[in-house]
């Protein structure tokens, strides 16, 4: 079989499992296989023959995304803001809606002296900031030992281990320190629509989906304690829920936050919400 024949067999058994865009995950499972660097590749190579050294293992790749294991973790990376990092089930598998945040906060704050991402998990936040910020000091906490532990990796792979602060910590228990930028995706999801998600995010770390009964309990909690480890006129920005903009702004209002406003995702869900204090 050619590599196209290949590809459209693999295509077509996972459109019929059920899998969402089965053509793009039967092109990067493949492009896996091959050792290609980039997906594309693959339609220079269209008429190469593929004999059983190559396709025994990428029925194996195909059966295990057909069970729902996420494409991230089959590969073991994944893309955030134009950078790879390593995904596995230690930490949340970055969504490109995040990476808005990450423009956000460099709109917001561009010349940010001192930021931290809490819950960090798998680091890429913080790491894209690092990055896009090289003056800014940038730390990061998570309360999982093992997303930190992702998030190390994450940082190292980027030569970036001696530039960013990691540390255990209960949102800001374990925080003395004051910063210009504050940020976080932390869990918001209800606890009662956990059974519901798709088997896909079902393979992330419960810790990163359970918000508690309304998804907010982390989200609260954090804007009560970042009141006093923002620096004067400080950036607070959070990733929420779909339906949770008004209530996160009220909060916000209630704990004497000023310039709050939230700001819409790609497919135009009120996605964010930044604020400012003191």
């Amino acid at each position: 079989m050619t590599t196209l024949e290949v590809l459209n067999a693999a295509t077509s058994y996972l459109d019929k499992q059920g899998v969402e865009s089965p053509r793009l995950n039967a092109e990067y499972l493949l492009a896996h296989i091959l050792d290609k660097k980039k997906r594309i590749d693959l339609y220079m190579d269209f008429e190469r023959p593929l004999g059983e050294k190559e396709r025994a293992p990428l029925r194996d790749l195909v059966k295990r995304r057909s069970e729902g294991i996420p494409l991230q973790h089959i590969l073991g990376t994944a893309e955030f803001c134009g950078h790879l990092f390593t995904c596995d089930p230690r930490g949340l598998i970055p969504r490109p809606e995040t990476e808005q945040l990450v423009k956000l906060i460099l709109k917001c704050s561009p010349d940010a002296a001192s930021i931290l991402d809490v819950g960090t998990g798998s680091g890429v936040i913080a790491i894209s900031l690092a990055i896009a910020l090289p003056a800014s000091k940038v730390s990061a906490c998570d309360l999982s030992p093992a997303a930190l532990s992702l998030a190390q990796e994450n940082a190292a792979r980027h030569q970036l281990g001696a530039r960013i602060a990691f540390f255990q910590s209960d949102l800001l228990a374990a925080v003395s320190d004051t910063f210009a930028v504050i940020v976080a995706n932390l869990p918001y999801i209800p606890s009662s629509d956990i059974p519901n998600l798709s088997r896909e995010v079902q393979n992330d770390p419960l810790s990163a989906l359970d918000g508690g009964p309304d998804g907010l309990v982390l989200v609260e909690r954090l804007i009560a304690e970042a009141t006093s480890r923002l620096a004067p006129g400080g950036l607070l920005a959070l990733e929420i829920g779909h339906d949770q903009a008004e209530r996160v702004m009220a909060l916000l209002a209630a704990n004497n936050y000023r310039d709050i406003a939230a700001h819409r995702d790609y497919q135009d869900i009120q996605r964010f919400v930044s604020a400012r204090h003191g």
